[in-house]
């Protein structure tokens, strides 16, 4: 059947999120199309932020070509909660922002330092 060829997993190979849940991967697994079966590290991580009940909601709720960047979204911000379980990516943005921050500043400075040191060669050769 052709249908069995537009997912990556079947019966004698479960998707990562069957297998780590134990169950029957089934032909239409929500699941089995985002969670690969070589990638149990990526399930595994989503689930123990969100709960597997919780991610098939969310993907059962959205079309399914906008599931691939909901589940890239939910791998995201479940490393970044792993990593940081108060502040998760928000955690992660303010530390960049902070580092733009900082950055800008530092430019700046070196901006106003080129012009003084401009000024000073040019007020040097119009006066020599």
């Amino acid at each position: 059947m052709k249908d069995s060829s537009k997912r990556r997993g079947s019966a004698a190979s479960p998707c990562a999120a069957c297998k780590l849940l134990r169950r029957r991967c089934a032909q239409d697994c929500v699941f089995a199309p985002h969670f690969p079966a070589d990638e149990p590290h990526k399930f595994a991580c989503v689930h123990k932020v969100f709960g597997a009940s919780n991610i098939n909601k969310m993907l059962q709720e959205l079309e399914e070509h906008e599931r691939g960047d909901a589940v890239r979204s939910m791998v995201y911000e479940a490393k970044a909660r792993v990593r940081d379980p108060v502040y998760g990516c928000v955690g992660a943005i303010s530390s960049l922002q902070q580092q733009i921050d900082d950055l800008q500043t530092q430019l700046a400075l070196t901006q106003a330092q080129l012009v003084r040191m401009q000024m000073h060669a040019h007020n040097y050769h119009t006066q020599h």
